[in-house]
């Protein structure tokens, strides 16, 4: 969550949920206290809630907050429907005014005015935002990767960005997950090969697990499935809602056919395959079902395999080693990511940009000063070094509850607004 405030008005951008950084279990999101202390002030001061795209820790925490903030929501259409599939069992859903965003076009909301500029990520429609006003403007990018072949969308538009220089961009506020990674992030159609090779040499039933909003990695993995000769059937709510949405929305193609979940177990086992929720070991996750044993529709055997097309995130890594560990127990072959990668094959791509991207981006639009956000404090650390590098001569590193002053003058102040999280789960 991020907030801009201009000329008595406000504009939040994400509202998003986190994972607690021991055991990634406890779902947590923002004390927002302090842009309540401005609504109890001036009622109409928060004008929208502006989103990049639809990933859990960008509209995570809308049901949690929006009765007390009330603002209008404003989103792609993927992401609206995301949202819409959350508050729809809510008896405030109607309340709501969500309103679905086009492209490059420019949107006046109170002092602020907003264009949504498409960047590939590991997820449908993901945008940077150019919020301008009368003093200045700001590039917030969201998540991102420099991606000209991303499978689904349109690639990478330096084209686009480049033409912000005329502007110019006063500050850029920018993803810092991948800032202490060399080179470039891979492309997400660098994944098709690798996992055609791995899955084509199993003998059984083979269970690919992954994040269940990456919509160009389902499709990768059904074409795979159909070029095999195997059923594809998917495993898991989230991932269930994540693909009727894509079909509604013309991201899945007509040809790929997926078969009832239900009755995958009676088939052959050497033409089965699953789509899986749960490579972080979600406890309730169809993935960890499997390596309990208990899941309604599938029991794995040995010759089976499960692959993990996904990174481990920190504080997840204990409970998928034990996940694995329970696979193993089964007798189920298990390969991971990070260790097949070790071998020289590609099963999982990054949603966001190394190093090299990041001088890429920056050289192209040349902004006035760079505020990281995004990251932990050693992504935040690299992020400054990496913007430096590129030539930008202000760079603020902060931390949650920093206020940064962008116009008239440059300035950051510690611990400008009270901060806290609070634990939903």
């Amino acid at each position: 969550m991020n907030l801009y405030g201009h000329a008595g008005e406000w504009l939040m951008v994400d509202c998003g949920m986190g994972f607690d950084d021991k055991n990634g279990r406890n779902r947590y999101i923002a004390d927002a206290r302090f842009i309540h202390q401005q609504i109890e002030h001036n009622a109409h001061c928060l004008q929208a809630i502006v989103i990049t795209h639809a990933h859990e820790d960008h509209i995570g925490a809308i049901v949690e907050l929006w009765p007390s903030l009330r603002a209008p929501i404003f989103a792609t259409r993927f992401a609206i429907e995301v949202i819409f599939n959350k508050l729809s069992n809510l008896p405030w859903a109607a309340q709501v005014p969500l309103h679905i965003i086009n492209v490059h076009q420019r949107y006046e909301i109170g002092q602020f005015s907003v264009t949504w500029l498409p960047l590939p990520h590991s997820i449908p429609e993901a945008c940077a935002l150019l919020i301008e006003t009368d003093v200045g403007n700001v590039l917030h990018t969201g998540d991102w990767k420099k991606d000209n072949n991303p499978v689904l969308g349109a690639g990478f538009d330096a084209d686009s960005f480049s033409a912000l220089k005329a502007l110019p961009v006063d500050a850029m506020v920018a993803d810092s997950t991948n800032a202490t990674k060399t080179g470039h992030s891979r492309s997400e159609s660098s994944v098709y090969p690798g996992l055609l090779k791995t899955i084509k040499a199993q003998k059984g039933r083979v269970v690919v697990t992954c994040f269940s909003s990456n919509i160009a990695r389902f499709v990768t993995l059904v074409k795979i499935a159909h070029k095999l000769n195997k059923h594809c059937a998917v495993f898991g709510r989230s991932l269930e809602n994540m693909v009727s949405i894509a079909k509604r929305l013309g991201y899945w193609p007509d040809n790929l056919t997926l078969v009832d979940p239900k009755h995958i177990g009676y088939l052959p086992k050497d033409e089965v395959m699953v789509i899986a929720t749960g490579s972080q070991a979600e406890p309730r996750s169809a993935t960890q079902k499997l390596a309990l044993g208990y899941h309604p529709w599938l029991f794995l055997e040995p010759e089976d395999t499960v692959i993990y097309s996904a990174i481990k995130i920190p504080p997840n890594t204990q409970a998928i080693n034990q996940q694995i560990a329970n696979f193993e127990a089964l007798g189920v072959k298990v390969i991971h990511a990070e260790d097949a990668e070790k071998e020289g094959v590609v099963l999982h791509a990054s949603g966001h940009p190394n190093q090299q991207d990041l001088i890429d981006f920056y050289t192209l639009i040349k902004p006035d000063m760079l505020i990281p956000t995004h990251g932990e404090a050693e992504h935040l650390v690299a992020h400054q070094k990496v913007a430096e590098q590129a030539g930008i001569q202000r760079v603020f590193a902060g931390e949650n509850g920093d206020l940064f002053k962008i116009k008239p003058f440059a300035k950051k102040l510690d611990q400008w607004a009270p901060i806290g999280k609070i634990q939903i789960g």
